[in-house]
């Protein structure tokens, strides 16, 4: 028992609070709970139900499996993480204009039913988690980034179950104002992201 607990204790001091907070803001960001409200209200009105929990699993498995298998994929293509974390950087770069400015650079025609699609994925858990989740483990540990990814999911669950509440108490505005912010934060990252990684390479 006290080799499990001094186990715990390790981990738990190997933790880097300050780059779990950064990661956190970034993929929370990214996955946007509040800027997507419209859209599972709009599944709502259709009869779709919407399952929180299932969500959220899905998410979180998805993200995590991206997060230790897509190093690998990576080198299958011989493609250097700093390399995708210009790339990814750039990508993030564009999502960031779009929260700001209200435009739409990347378009899908993917749609679904269910609570898995296109919820978890693509609208969750899609290409630009992926994207941010590659290119943060350039500059930040593995432990702390499933920590961060955790932290999302877990507000995620919250927003979704809250989300008739969120709108009808909080309002639209504030939720607009509040994507805003996360924009202009995601934009930041997404600089430091691009260059910091063109340093290291040149």
């Amino acid at each position: 028992m006290e080799t499990f607990f001094a186990s715990i204790s390790s981990v738990f001091r190997s933790l880097d609070w300050w780059q779990i907070v950064q990661a956190f803001i970034f993929l929370f960001a990214i996955v946007d709970p509040f800027g997507n409200i419209p859209i599972t209200i709009s599944m709502q009105d259709r009869g779709v139900k919407i399952h929180a929990g299932r969500v959220c699993t899905a998410s979180v498995v998805i993200m995590l499996a991206f997060l230790f298998l897509g190093e690998w994929i990576l080198k299958i293509f011989g493609v250097q993480i700093e390399y995708f974390a210009i790339a990814g950087g750039f990508i993030v770069f564009l999502m960031a204009l779009e929260m700001i400015l209200d435009i739409v650079i990347f378009k899908t025609n993917i749609g679904g039913e269910g609570s898995i699609v296109p919820l978890a994925f693509p609208m969750y858990a899609g290409p630009g988690a992926f994207t941010a989740l590659l290119s943060l483990t350039a500059e930040y540990s593995t432990i702390n980034l499933v920590v961060a990814v955790c932290i999302v999911i877990l507000l995620l669950y919250i927003v979704l179950k809250t989300t008739n509440w969120l709108t009808k108490y909080i309002g639209q505005t504030v939720l607009y104002i509040i994507r805003k912010f996360f924009g202009i934060i995601v934009l930041a990252i997404a600089v430091k992201l691009m260059f910091g990684n063109i340093a290291l390479i040149f």
